[in-house]
């Protein structure tokens, strides 16, 4: 559930793409946030049709980026339903031949701006996945916004094998 480390690139700000490549999913590009995220290797892959309901239902809260007219990556979140002001970013995920392109930095800031009641961002991410902690970092400072971490989801907390997932909460966005 959190962000993977296999897709995502430290990028330099001065390399970060225009905000006219970012736009909200629709459904056609379902199936592509899917092979976006199978390809990243290491990213918890949704279901296809999970993907799908995710363009239906948080376009909103999502963005996808356009590279050359076709999906090159994508981030997919929402607002908690008990904390309208909190945007939770679910997965971001960059096309391998997309990286190096300031994609995921771009994307962030992209639906900060667009989701206009969101004060605050958060993320989980595992202690190794020095790439997230990189990005989102890199995004609160962007931002002049501070960043408070805690442990959220432990490893007993999952019925498989998995790291626990630190809360990352970033604010305020404005």
């Amino acid at each position: 559930m959190g962000v993977s480390s296999a897709i995502l690139t430290p990028i330099a700000p001065s390399t970060t793409s225009s905000a006219n490549d970012f736009r909200p999913p629709s459904l056609a590009d379902g199936g592509d946030l899917w092979r976006i995220a199978s390809d990243a290797g290491s990213l918890d892959v949704n279901s296809s049709y999970a993907y799908l309901l995710w363009c239906r239902d948080y376009a909103s809260t999502s963005v996808v980026a356009d590279v050359d007219g076709e999906p090159a990556g994508f981030v997919t979140g929402y607002t908690r339903p008990e904390s309208p002001e909190t945007l939770m970013v679910w997965q971001v995920a960059v096309d391998d031949a997309a990286r190096g392109r300031g994609l995921a930095l771009g994307m962030l800031d992209a639906l900060a701006d667009r989701v206009a009641d969101a004060r605050w961002m958060e993320t989980t991410i595992t202690d190794d996945n020095a790439a997230s902690i990189a990005l989102f970092t890199r995004f609160a400072e962007g931002r002049g916004a501070s960043i408070d971490r805690a442990d959220l989801f432990g490893s007993q907390h999952f019925p498989d094998e998995h790291d626990p997932e630190r809360l990352y909460r970033i604010g305020p966005l404005r």
